[in-house]
């Protein structure tokens, strides 16, 4: 029996697994509510106490933030992890934290192909090597997948927080929006759920488009991104369409970035809560487009495959499949 869970700043989803011929199989799931736990520990101890009597083998977490030794104070919630003192405490042999991202990049060479959709078929040979996971959610999350010719194993970066690049003078002209208002642009500043916010208040507040009341009142409403989000896709009003259009070519152009960054001749896999969300955006070719224009090298990106992971278990999945290995 092993105990995966993938821990984010809204909810903490845990799971218990058995070994079914190398592959994982669930025997029981629960969510929780990040916020009103002030420590992981209480967490995994409500989960344990409905799960009945259990021989742990090893437990694995996603966690959302950097992990060092063995150890992660986690980005948006104020949990102190620590591998050992947590199989101390719960009697557990082994523990492993991951990176959340590095987790979900695990998972996705366990994700089954009718979870994913191309927006380039690449090399239809699936040449074997270097894997990069991008992914767009409440923040950028980036990671790779090393190949050293036999396996595969998970790196975790903080890659979405590196200084942003603008391409062309619109971009040029988003970025000295953003640094007037929050001073170092990173790219999770536009690739996530407030960045859409932040590109739709640039284009907004700058004049490009002006924006009516009636969309005022509804951005008032509830989360801003998703209304900017249905309201582009249903090309209902052009802010929120040129919104889109540009988180999607900057979305490409870095997803083309890290692939180049760690020669993901294996793939590119756009994971997160927003890609599925705007699927029909990521496939109209303006991602793809970014993605290819880099000079020299656009040849090279050609015969990289991009696909869209659509299933928001990837991390608990990798975490789960990481522990079958230590």
């Amino acid at each position: 029996m092993i105990l995966a869970g993938d821990l984010g700043g809204t909810k903490t989803v845990l799971a218990l697994y058995r070994e079914v011929s190398g592959r994982v199989e669930t025997i029981r799931e629960e969510i929780f509510k990040s916020q009103d736990f002030p420590q992981f520990e209480q967490v995994l101890k409500r989960f344990l106490e409905g799960s009945g009597q259990l021989q742990i083998r090893a437990m694995c977490f996603g966690v959302p933030g950097p992990v060092i030794d063995g150890r992660c104070k986690t980005t948006n919630l104020p949990w102190h992890l620590d591998e050992q003192q947590l199989a101390k405490a719960f009697g557990v042999k082994t523990v492993r934290l991951l990176n959340d991202l590095q987790a979900a990049a695990y998972g996705m060479l366990f994700l089954p192909a009718s979870e994913m959709v191309a927006l380039n078929q690449g090399n239809t040979l699936e040449t074997k090597g270097n894997i990069a996971v991008i992914a767009a959610g409440t923040g950028l999350g980036e990671a790779f997948l090393y190949w050293d010719s036999r396996n595969y194993f998970p790196v975790a970066s903080e890659g979405g927080h590196v200084d942003y690049a603008p391409q062309g003078d619109r971009e040029i002209e988003l970025f000295r929006f953003l640094r007037s208002a929050f001073g170092h642009v990173s790219y999770e500043r536009i690739l996530s759920g407030p960045g859409l916010f932040n590109i739709y208040r640039f284009l907004r507040d700058t004049g490009v488009f002006p924006e009516p009341a009636w969309l005022r009142e509804k951005l008032q409403g509830g989360d801003p991104g998703v209304t900017i989000t249905q309201i582009g896709l249903a090309r209902g009003h052009e802010l929120c369409i040129e919104t889109l259009d540009l988180f999607a070519s900057i979305y490409g152009s870095e997803a083309g970035n890290l692939a180049l960054k760690v020669l993901a001749v294996g793939g590119v896999y756009i994971g997160g809560g927003i890609a599925p969300k705007i699927l029909d955006k990521l496939k109209d070719g303006a991602f793809m487009r970014a993605f290819l224009n880099k000079g020299r090298y656009t040849d090279l990106l050609m015969q990289i495959p991009v696909r869209v992971a659509l299933n928001s278990r990837a991390a608990l999945i990798g975490a789960a499949h990481y522990a079958l290995r230590i």
